[in-house]
C-alpha cells in the first residue's frame, strides 16, 4: 500500500486492503462504482459505492476518495500553496488530536508536496454539503461556530504546534508575499467581479491591499490556535436530522496557525445573507466565548474576543481575491466568489471595521 492510487488505477484489491487495515480483518470488495461529488476547486471528490461479499453490517458500504484537481492550473495552485500537503498531513497526524468532528480516514499518502496525492475517507451521507450561495439558516450558523470549538480549544495557545513547516504560520516574509499576491491580483479580480458590487464594497476591497493596519496581514499574536482558513458552507457536512444540526468538517488543505475568531468571522461574513446574520451574529460569537470557557481557557474577557471578531470580518478577503484568481474558473466559481466578495466586504462596514485599516 505504498502507491499512490489515481481514479483510473484504483482496484477492488486496493478498497479491500484500505478496509482490512482499518480493522475490517475479512472484507473482501469484489467491485465499485465511482461517483463524481463536490465543487471543488482543487480537488476532485468520488464517491465510491462499494459491492461487498459477505461483509458484515459495520463495514462501509460507501466511501469517498480525494485525488488532485483534473485541471491543470488548479492542480499548480494545490501544489504552490501547499493545499495537498495540509490536507493530507492533517489526517495523518493532527486528525486524532482534535475534538473537531472530521470523517473517519482510511487512507492518507502524498508524493513529496505532490500534485500526487490521495485520500480515502468516510462516506457522512446522509449529511449534506452546505451551498454557499444560498446561505444557512441561524441554527446551523451556531452549530458550525460552536464546531470550531473542537479545533481552536485543543490547539489554543499550544506552543506544540509551532514551528511544524507544513502547518505554517504568519512570519514577516510570508505577509509581505501575502500582501503583494493580494495587490498584484487584486486589478484582475476588480476587472472580472466589480461591475457585481456596490461602490463601498470595492472600495474596501482595494484599501486591504495597501492599508498599512489591515489585519489579513497581522503576525501572529496571541490567542492563536489552529485555523481552517477556509470554514465556509462548502467545507461543511449537515446532518440535519438532528437538533442542533450536527456538523462535520472537510477541506483542511489551508490549515495553519492564526486567531481563531479569524475561522469564525470567516463563516458568519460569508455563511449568512446579511439580512439574516445582523441581528444573531452577537449571540452567536457569545456562544462560542461561552463553550470556550467551559473547556478552561479562562484568559481570554469577551470584550477581546468581539473585537478580534471584528478584525477576523477580513479574513475572507485573502481567500475571495487570490483563491478566485489562482483556480480554474467556472460558472460556479463566479457565482461563488462574487456572493463572498460581496458579504465578507459587507462584513467588514456592517461592524466599521475599516476603522483597523488606517
Amino acid at each position: 500500500m505504498t502507491a499512490i492510487p489515481t481514479p483510473e488505477t484504483l482496484t477492488p484489491q486496493w478498497f479491500t486492503d484500505c478496509l482490512r487495515a482499518a480493522g475490517h480483518r475479512d472484507v473482501r470488495v469484489r467491485d465499485f462504482r465511482a461517483t463524481r461529488i463536490g465543487t471543488g476547486q482543487i480537488g476532485l471528490c468520488l464517491r465510491f459505492e462499494l459491492d461487498l461479499e459477505d461483509a458484515d453490517p459495520g463495514v462501509p458500504r460507501t466511501l469517498v476518495g480525494k485525488f488532485p484537481s483534473d485541471d491543470p492550473t488548479s492542480r499548480a495552485t494545490g501544489v504552490q500553496l501547499r493545499n495537498y500537503l495540509k490536507e493530507v498531513s492533517f489526517y495523518q497526524s493532527l486528525q486524532r488530536r482534535l475534538d473537531v468532528s472530521t470523517p473517519r480516514c482510511y487512507f492518507a499518502r502524498i508524493d513529496g508536496e505532490g500534485p500526487a496525492f490521495a485520500l480515502l475517507l468516510e462516506d457522512l451521507a446522509p449529511a449534506a454539503q452546505g451551498d454557499q450561495l444560498s446561505g444557512c439558516s441561524a441554527d446551523v450558523a451556531r452549530a458550525a461556530v460552536l464546531e470550531l470549538v473542537g479545533l481552536h480549544g485543543p490547539s489554543w495557545n499550544d506552543p506544540a504546534f509551532r514551528g511544524v513547516d507544513w502547518i505554517g504560520e504568519p512570519d514577516a516574509a510570508g505577509r509581505e508575499q501575502l500582501r503583494a499576491l493580494y495587490a498584484g491580483l487584486l486589478p484582475g479580480f476588480l476587472d472580472r467581479y466589480g461591475d457585481r458590487l456596490e461602490p463601498d464594497e470595492r472600495a474596501i476591497l482595494a484599501a486591504v491591499a495597501d492599508a498599512p493596519g489591515a489585519p489579513l496581514y497581522a503576525p501572529l499574536g496571541r490567542p492563536f490556535a489552529l485555523v481552517h482558513v477556509d470554514y465556509r458552507l462548502d467545507n461543511l457536512l449537515i446532518d440535519r436530522r438532528r437538533s442542533p444540526p450536527a456538523i462535520a468538517v472537510v477541506d483542511w488543505q489551508s490549515i495553519t496557525l492564526g486567531n481563531p475568531l479569524a475561522d469564525v468571522a470567516y463563516f458568519l461574513g460569508a455563511g449568512m445573507l446579511p439580512e439574516a446574520r445582523r441581528p444573531v451574529e452577537a449571540s452567536i460569537v457569545r456562544a462560542y466565548h461561552t463553550r470556550l470557557v467551559e473547556r478552561g481557557i479562562a484568559d481570554y474577557p469577551w470584550a477581546e474576543c468581539w473585537e478580534d471578531y471584528r478584525r477576523g470580518s477580513f479574513a475572507g478577503f485573502g481567500v475571495t481575491v487570490i483563491a478566485s484568481m489562482l483556480v480554474q474558473q467556472t460558472v460556479r466559481g463566479d457565482e461563488m466568489f462574487t456572493v463572498m466578495a460581496r458579504r465578507h466586504s459587507r462584513h467588514a462596514l456592517d461592524l466599521g471595521a475599516d476603522e483597523f485599516l488606517s
